[in-house]
Protein backbone atom coordinates (compact mmCIF):
# COMPACT_ATOMS: atom_id res chain seq x y z
CA UNK A 1 0.00 0.00 0.00
CA UNK A 2 1.53 3.31 -1.12
CA UNK A 3 0.67 6.07 1.36
CA UNK A 4 0.07 9.27 -0.62
CA UNK A 5 -0.53 12.79 0.71
CA UNK A 6 -1.98 15.23 -1.84
CA UNK A 7 -1.05 18.79 -0.89
CA UNK A 8 -2.75 21.85 -2.37
CA UNK A 9 -2.47 25.49 -1.36
CA UNK A 10 -6.29 25.62 -1.78
CA UNK A 11 -6.33 29.35 -2.40
CA UNK A 12 -7.77 29.75 -5.93
CA UNK A 13 -10.78 27.58 -5.16
CA UNK A 14 -11.74 29.77 -2.21
CA UNK A 15 -11.18 33.13 -3.91
CA UNK A 16 -12.09 32.62 -7.58
CA UNK A 17 -15.48 31.38 -8.71
CA UNK A 18 -14.09 30.30 -12.09
CA UNK A 19 -11.80 27.83 -10.33
CA UNK A 20 -14.39 26.79 -7.74
CA UNK A 21 -16.82 25.90 -10.53
CA UNK A 22 -14.30 23.38 -11.90
CA UNK A 23 -12.95 22.10 -8.57
CA UNK A 24 -15.68 22.80 -5.98
CA UNK A 25 -14.01 20.65 -3.32
CA UNK A 26 -10.49 21.71 -4.31
CA UNK A 27 -7.90 20.47 -6.79
CA UNK A 28 -6.53 18.17 -4.09
CA UNK A 29 -9.88 16.39 -3.77
CA UNK A 30 -10.01 15.61 -7.50
CA UNK A 31 -6.41 14.36 -7.58
CA UNK A 32 -7.11 12.21 -4.51
CA UNK A 33 -10.27 10.83 -6.14
CA UNK A 34 -8.27 9.85 -9.22
CA UNK A 35 -5.83 7.89 -7.07
CA UNK A 36 -8.62 6.23 -5.11
CA UNK A 37 -10.29 5.17 -8.35
CA UNK A 38 -7.05 3.84 -9.85
CA UNK A 39 -7.28 0.55 -7.99
CA UNK A 40 -3.55 0.54 -7.51
CA UNK A 41 -3.36 0.09 -3.75
CA UNK A 42 -3.09 3.68 -2.56
CA UNK A 43 -3.92 5.00 0.90
CA UNK A 44 -4.67 8.67 0.20
CA UNK A 45 -4.99 11.70 2.47
CA UNK A 46 -5.02 15.40 1.64
CA UNK A 47 -3.41 18.46 3.21
CA UNK A 48 -3.77 22.17 2.48
CA UNK A 49 -2.03 25.44 3.19
CA UNK A 50 -4.64 26.82 5.67
CA UNK A 51 -4.26 23.86 8.03
CA UNK A 52 -1.92 24.03 11.04
CA UNK A 53 1.63 23.41 9.79
CA UNK A 54 0.04 23.40 6.31
CA UNK A 55 -1.23 19.90 7.10
CA UNK A 56 2.35 18.61 6.84
CA UNK A 57 3.13 17.77 10.43
CA UNK A 58 5.99 15.47 11.38
CA UNK A 59 3.47 12.67 11.94
CA UNK A 60 1.83 13.17 8.54
CA UNK A 61 5.11 13.25 6.65
CA UNK A 62 6.47 10.26 8.52
CA UNK A 63 3.34 8.41 7.42
CA UNK A 64 3.73 9.50 3.77
CA UNK A 65 5.49 7.51 1.05
CA UNK A 66 4.75 10.00 -1.74
CA UNK A 67 3.81 13.67 -1.45
CA UNK A 68 1.96 15.30 -4.39
CA UNK A 69 2.33 19.11 -4.53
CA UNK A 70 0.11 21.67 -6.28
CA UNK A 71 0.69 25.37 -5.68
CA UNK A 72 0.43 28.60 -7.63
CA UNK A 73 -0.52 31.92 -6.05
CA UNK A 74 0.72 31.32 -2.50
CA UNK A 75 4.25 29.93 -2.84
CA UNK A 76 5.56 32.68 -0.58
CA UNK A 77 3.07 31.81 2.17
CA UNK A 78 4.55 28.35 2.69
CA UNK A 79 6.58 28.39 5.90
CA UNK A 80 10.30 27.80 5.36
CA UNK A 81 10.37 25.39 8.30
CA UNK A 82 7.80 23.20 6.55
CA UNK A 83 9.82 23.36 3.33
CA UNK A 84 12.90 22.19 5.25
CA UNK A 85 10.86 19.38 6.81
CA UNK A 86 9.66 18.17 3.40
CA UNK A 87 13.17 18.51 1.97
CA UNK A 88 14.59 16.32 4.73
CA UNK A 89 11.96 13.65 4.12
CA UNK A 90 12.70 13.63 0.39
CA UNK A 91 16.42 13.30 1.04
CA UNK A 92 15.62 10.34 3.27
CA UNK A 93 13.47 8.54 0.73
CA UNK A 94 9.99 10.08 0.47
CA UNK A 95 8.83 10.47 -3.12
CA UNK A 96 7.67 13.86 -4.42
CA UNK A 97 5.41 14.63 -7.40
CA UNK A 98 5.32 18.31 -8.35
CA UNK A 99 2.45 19.36 -10.60
CA UNK A 100 2.07 22.27 -13.01
CA UNK A 101 2.81 25.63 -11.33
CA UNK A 102 4.47 23.83 -8.45
CA UNK A 103 7.61 24.39 -10.52
CA UNK A 104 7.87 27.74 -8.68
CA UNK A 105 7.28 26.25 -5.22
CA UNK A 106 9.92 26.72 -2.57
CA UNK A 107 10.43 22.97 -2.22
CA UNK A 108 10.96 22.35 -5.95
CA UNK A 109 13.40 25.26 -6.31
CA UNK A 110 15.28 24.11 -3.21
CA UNK A 111 15.62 20.60 -4.61
CA UNK A 112 16.55 21.76 -8.12
CA UNK A 113 18.95 24.52 -7.05
CA UNK A 114 17.82 26.70 -9.98
CA UNK A 115 15.23 29.41 -10.65
CA UNK A 116 12.80 27.00 -12.40
CA UNK A 117 11.43 29.81 -14.60
CA UNK A 118 9.82 29.31 -18.04
CA UNK A 119 7.63 30.89 -20.72
CA UNK A 120 3.85 30.80 -20.21
CA UNK A 121 0.64 31.88 -21.91
CA UNK A 122 -3.00 31.31 -21.05
CA UNK A 123 -4.86 31.10 -24.36
CA UNK A 124 -7.05 27.98 -24.04
CA UNK A 125 -4.92 26.21 -26.61
CA UNK A 126 -4.25 22.57 -27.39
CA UNK A 127 -1.42 20.71 -25.69
CA UNK A 128 -0.14 17.52 -27.33
CA UNK A 129 1.86 15.43 -24.86
CA UNK A 130 4.31 13.03 -26.50
CA UNK A 131 5.62 9.95 -24.71
CA UNK A 132 9.35 10.02 -25.45
CA UNK A 133 10.34 7.20 -23.07
CA UNK A 134 7.65 4.56 -23.57
CA UNK A 135 9.62 1.96 -21.58
CA UNK A 136 9.51 4.00 -18.37
CA UNK A 137 7.13 2.78 -15.60
CA UNK A 138 5.47 6.22 -15.45
CA UNK A 139 4.50 5.80 -19.12
CA UNK A 140 2.82 2.43 -18.57
CA UNK A 141 -0.57 2.40 -20.29
CA UNK A 142 0.00 5.83 -21.87
CA UNK A 143 -0.29 6.07 -25.67
CA UNK A 144 2.30 7.54 -28.03
CA UNK A 145 0.65 10.91 -27.45
CA UNK A 146 -2.52 12.39 -26.02
CA UNK A 147 -4.09 15.84 -26.22
CA UNK A 148 -5.51 18.29 -23.73
CA UNK A 149 -7.63 21.29 -24.71
CA UNK A 150 -7.85 23.78 -23.22
CA UNK A 151 -4.53 24.06 -21.40
CA UNK A 152 -2.09 26.76 -20.44
CA UNK A 153 1.16 26.94 -22.40
CA UNK A 154 4.51 26.39 -20.72
CA UNK A 155 7.48 26.83 -23.03
CA UNK A 156 11.22 26.38 -23.04
CA UNK A 157 13.64 27.34 -21.76
CA UNK A 158 12.68 25.63 -18.50
CA UNK A 159 15.36 26.58 -15.96
CA UNK A 160 15.92 23.20 -14.33
CA UNK A 161 18.93 20.90 -14.14
CA UNK A 162 19.13 18.27 -16.86
CA UNK A 163 16.54 15.66 -15.83
CA UNK A 164 17.67 12.18 -14.92
CA UNK A 165 14.93 10.93 -17.24
CA UNK A 166 12.70 12.70 -19.74
CA UNK A 167 9.41 10.86 -20.19
CA UNK A 168 7.03 13.37 -21.79
CA UNK A 169 7.47 16.38 -24.08
CA UNK A 170 4.63 18.79 -24.84
CA UNK A 171 3.86 20.74 -28.01
CA UNK A 172 1.41 23.63 -28.00
CA UNK A 173 -0.79 25.18 -30.69
CA UNK A 174 1.26 28.36 -30.55
CA UNK A 175 4.39 26.42 -31.52
CA UNK A 176 6.27 26.08 -28.23
CA UNK A 177 7.61 22.82 -26.78
CA UNK A 178 8.27 21.91 -23.15
CA UNK A 179 9.87 19.14 -21.10
CA UNK A 180 6.62 18.19 -19.40
CA UNK A 181 7.50 14.93 -17.63
CA UNK A 182 10.87 14.83 -15.88
CA UNK A 183 12.39 12.75 -13.09
CA UNK A 184 15.15 13.59 -10.64
CA UNK A 185 16.80 11.87 -7.70
CA UNK A 186 17.88 13.76 -4.62
CA UNK A 187 19.40 11.79 -1.78
CA UNK A 188 17.26 8.67 -1.39
CA UNK A 189 14.17 10.37 -2.80
CA UNK A 190 12.66 10.24 -6.28
CA UNK A 191 11.01 13.32 -7.80
CA UNK A 192 8.62 13.52 -10.76
CA UNK A 193 7.60 16.84 -12.30
CA UNK A 194 4.46 16.71 -14.48
CA UNK A 195 3.37 19.87 -16.30
CA UNK A 196 -0.42 19.85 -17.01
CA UNK A 197 -2.97 21.26 -14.57
CA UNK A 198 -3.98 24.91 -14.95
CA UNK A 199 -6.51 25.70 -12.23
CA UNK A 200 -9.36 26.92 -14.47
CA UNK A 201 -9.32 23.84 -16.73
CA UNK A 202 -10.62 20.34 -15.86
CA UNK A 203 -7.25 18.67 -16.50
CA UNK A 204 -7.23 16.52 -13.36
CA UNK A 205 -10.44 14.77 -14.43
CA UNK A 206 -8.73 13.48 -17.60
CA UNK A 207 -8.19 9.70 -17.34
CA UNK A 208 -4.71 9.74 -18.88
CA UNK A 209 -3.55 12.58 -16.63
CA UNK A 210 -4.83 10.56 -13.67
CA UNK A 211 -3.04 7.48 -14.99
CA UNK A 212 0.27 9.35 -15.24
CA UNK A 213 -0.08 10.64 -11.67
CA UNK A 214 -0.91 7.15 -10.36
CA UNK A 215 2.05 5.69 -12.25
CA UNK A 216 4.24 8.45 -10.87
CA UNK A 217 3.16 7.71 -7.31
CA UNK A 218 3.99 4.02 -7.72
CA UNK A 219 7.37 4.87 -9.23
CA UNK A 220 8.29 7.48 -6.60
CA UNK A 221 7.41 5.31 -3.60
CA UNK A 222 10.40 4.38 -1.42
CA UNK A 223 12.06 1.03 -1.98
CA UNK A 224 13.14 -1.46 0.67
CA UNK A 225 16.78 -1.05 -0.30
CA UNK A 226 19.32 -0.63 2.48
CA UNK A 227 20.06 3.01 3.22
CA UNK A 228 23.68 4.13 2.88
CA UNK A 229 25.79 4.44 6.02
CA UNK A 230 27.92 7.59 6.26
CA UNK A 231 30.25 9.25 8.72
CA UNK A 232 33.14 7.81 10.69
CA UNK A 233 33.27 4.07 10.20
CA UNK A 234 35.12 1.24 11.90
CA UNK A 235 37.14 -1.05 9.59
CA UNK A 236 35.50 -4.27 8.49
CA UNK A 237 38.80 -6.11 8.68
CA UNK A 238 41.96 -5.61 10.76
CA UNK A 239 44.24 -2.92 9.38
CA UNK A 240 47.96 -3.82 9.45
Amino acid sequence: MVRVTVWNEFRHEQEHEEVRSVYPEGIHAVIAAGLNEAGEGFAVRTATLPEPEHGLTEDVLNDTDVLIWWGHMAHGDVDDAIVDRVHERVMNGMGLIVLHSGHFSKIFKKLMGTGCDLKWREAKEKERIWTVDPSHPIAEGIPEYFELKPEEMYGEHFDIPAPDELIFVSWFEGGEVFRSGCTFRRGQGKIFYFRPGHETYPTYYHPLVRKVIANGAKWAAPTANAKPVRGHHQPLEPIN
